[in-house]
């Protein structure tokens, strides 16, 4: 990796692609300090204390702490995010979407400004949400219309800005723009975790424990990167083999490839939805003012991550169930509404390619989803580890940290494909230069 960043920092093209998106970052850090007015910039930290779950935890992480600071970046980018998944799904269930999609760039284009028009509808919703739920109880040093409709138009603001930055680093800079924003916000909190982590288990604890606790936290952390760049990289490939056919005088076809069947196809997507599902019954009463009590106080506990895994509470330990079969049940869906083994099996057919030893048409169509259930399985599992191991810890040991299982498959993913990307720079330009040679 440090390789590849001193050899592209050599070309002046590439070298200016790094410091613009540099650049950008430093902008966004900046801008992540920059307190929206009229708030009490204190009320989410004695909020947070307050509160016997970690809710909001995951979502603060994505915003590299803006939210807890209540800046003008709190929302950060999770509306875009929000709104990239919806339109993905609606380009399966709307058949003007989904010819749109199959326009080529054009249709691109258009799916990227509907995008955009929903992120900022998205943006509107929560930030009004955030104004009037917790303005209501002290958020808003003065709670009034004009301050209600000065937060809403700062947090949207906010949102809409680090989206159009985003867009800029993917046009000007290096790598997907709005997985950099994502990914430097996450980043900017590993520091305090780490921290944490030392104080707990190391600092002022005898030389040979700490020694070990250390250890064993690296060891963790190092196992962890290591199975989420295997999940990353992994794949099963399916050999095609296409027939010889006459084109006019020519015989063409005959060449041998192959169909890439990620083991997780699905990415980081089916731990967001999951985590989504089971905060956002609690994030309603929250935001509504809302204190459960009696059954319903003991369902709310089940579904917060902090009381799972606890020896004290065996019960509530349920929702990490539910988690699990929920993680898997989106990896399949997903990756159901991504990967078409009818649409394949039939371009295959009309191409005059099949896969050796399975016949053309519904077979091979069978053939790719039997495998494709199989490694879609193995990947939810290892998935599921990556989540899971953060809970367990936190419940066994009380390690709370933000950049355990979510948060270190996108960092790992964001890193590897942001270098494959500057490797492919490089070699286009060294191309070029043989070609002007």
């Amino acid at each position: 990796m440090f390789k590849t960043l001193r050899n592209a920092f050599k070309i002046k093209e590439i070298r200016m692609k790094l410091l613009f998106t540099f650049a950008m970052l430093v902008v966004i850090r900046l801008g992540s300090q920059l307190p929206v007015p009229g708030v009490d910039r204190e009320y989410f930290a004695r909020w947070f204390a307050a509160q016997s779950g970690d809710t909001f935890n995951f979502f603060d992480a994505f915003t590299g702490g803006s939210f807890l600071n209540m800046s003008v970046f709190a929302l950060n980018i999770t509306p875009y995010i929000t709104s990239s998944i919806i339109m993905q799904l609606m380009t399966i269930a709307i058949p003007k979407l989904e010819e749109m999609q199959k326009e080529g760039e054009d249709g691109r284009k258009k799916i990227a400004s509907i995008t955009r028009y929903v992120t900022v509808g998205l943006a509107l919703i929560e930030s009004t949400a955030m104004a009037i739920g917790f303005g209501r109880s002290g958020l808003l040093e003065t709670f009034n219309a004009l301050n209600v409709i000065t937060v809403i138009a700062a947090l949207t603001a906010g949102s809409a800005v680090l989206m159009w930055i985003g867009e800029r680093i993917t046009e000007n800079g290096v790598g997907n723009g709005i997985s950099i924003v994502l990914i430097i916000n996450i980043i900017s909190r590993i520091p305090q975790d780490i921290t944490g982590l030392f104080n707990q288990f190391v600092k002022d604890k005898p030389i040979a424990l700490a020694v070990l606790s250390g250890a064993i936290i690296l060891a963790i952390i190092f196992l962890m990167v290591v199975l989420v760049i295997i999940l990353n990289d992994g794949e099963r490939r399916i050999p095609v083999q296409y027939a010889k056919k006459m084109q006019g005088r020519k015989m063409v076809g005959g060449q041998t490839t192959n169909i890439p069947l990620k083991v997780n196809t699905a990415g980081v997507i089916p731990i967001i939805f999951a985590s989504s599902i089971m905060e956002f019954p609690i994030i309603i009463c929250q935001l509504c003012g809302v204190n459960a009590s009696g059954f319903w106080a003991e369902i709310m506990k089940g579904l917060s991550s902090s009381n799972w895994v606890k020896i004290k509470t065996p019960q509530y330990s349920i929702g990490l169930v539910v988690y699990i079969l929920l993680v898997i049940f989106f990896a399949y869906f997903y990756t159901s509404i991504t990967f078409n083994p009818i649409e394949i099996a039939d371009s295959m057919k009309k191409n005059g390619g099949f896969v050796p030893g399975i016949r053309p048409g519904k077979p091979t169509s069978d053939y790719l989803t039997k495998i494709l259930n199989y490694i879609i399985f193995i990947g939810a599992c290892g998935l599921t580890v990556v989540g899971v191991l953060p809970f367990v810890f936190n419940g066994l040991f009380n390690a709370s940290v933000s950049f355990g299982g979510t948060s270190i498959i996108i960092i790992v993913s964001v890193i590897l494909e942001t270098i494959k990307q500057v490797e492919s720079q490089m070699l286009v330009r060294n191309y070029r230069g043989f070609l002007n040679d």
